[in-house]
């Protein structure tokens, strides 16, 4: 797995800075139109680098969602060695990162039940407590999801970032596994497959209004996904790579393109 990538990818998040220093709170204060200027960019700073944590906080619970996907693909075939390893990414690789912000977001650990689940996988694959603790497991991501708040889960702008935060990652995942035109890695095969398949149904919870508002854009994202989504057949890898890296990454680069006129567009109004 290529750690460096679960590395925040909002960076901006970080530079949070006190509004105190940006907005007067003297009651007597009588602001010119320069200061009322200032004040609107500051709040707008402000909200800008609060969607930008939401972002990466969600980005980072989307990549657990892909591991536990592909983990439930391998255990439906009875593969559980193969599922290990995804069971194991999301705490042994993110789980420290987005920590700091569950207990901000007062959003129950759920470390133990990773680290629960991960044990069973390794030390009895066939108990038949493993399906109820990995569904636990399932449930336990999708409750963290679920404290942001619907309308900012729906909205294009948002979900588009999350969606290249993933696709991203499942770039290098498949540039990785890639060696001689065969698939040298299948660990990373699988990652990446994990990662487009979530970023899918992500598009479809907002494909309808993508299609109404941003018609352009919808097409090109829907017509670069649905090619993407044939580089993975199977969780099981076919004998030879079916796109190459370099194909895999213009597809991504199409969507990332056609996302960045509908953030940029939802920015520019959000500023107004």
């Amino acid at each position: 797995m290529i750690k460096f990538r679960y590395i925040c990818l909002a960076i901006a998040a970080c530079a949070v800075v006190s509004l105190s220093s940006c907005v007067g709170d003297t009651p007597n204060a009588k602001q010119s139109p320069a200061s009322n200027t200032t004040t609107q960019t500051s709040q707008t700073q402000v909200a800008q680098s609060g969607e930008a944590k939401d972002v990466d906080y969600m980005t980072k619970l989307a990549l657990m969602k892909g591991h536990l996907l592909v983990a439930q693909e391998l255990l439906d075939k009875n593969q559980p060695k193969q599922a290990e390893p995804h069971i194991g990414h999301p705490v042994e690789e993110i789980y420290a990162d987005v920590e700091g912000q569950l207990n901000e977001r007062k959003v129950k650990e759920f470390k133990t039940t990773l680290v629960s689940v991960h044990d069973l996988v390794k030390a009895n694959p066939k108990a038949a407590k493993l399906k109820t603790d990995f569904t636990s497991s399932m449930a336990a991501v999708d409750g963290a999801i679920a404290v942001l708040p619907a309308t900012q889960r729906t909205k294009p702008a948002f979900v588009l970032q999350v969606i290249n935060g993933l696709l991203d990652t499942a770039n290098a995942e498949y540039g990785a596994a890639i060696a001689n035109n065969k698939i040298a890695e299948v660990l990373e095969y699988q990652d990446s497959r994990g990662f487009v398949i979530y970023a899918n149904n992500l598009y479809q919870d907002i494909s309808a209004q993508m299609a109404k508002d941003n018609p352009e854009a919808h097409k090109a994202i829907k017509t670069s996904m649905s090619d993407l989504l044939t580089v993975w057949p199977s969780v099981i890898p076919p004998t030879a790579p079916l796109k190459n890296p370099e194909d895999v990454s213009k597809l991504v680069k199409t969507i990332a393109e056609s996302s960045k006129k509908v953030i940029d567009a939802a920015s520019t109004k959000a500023q107004k």
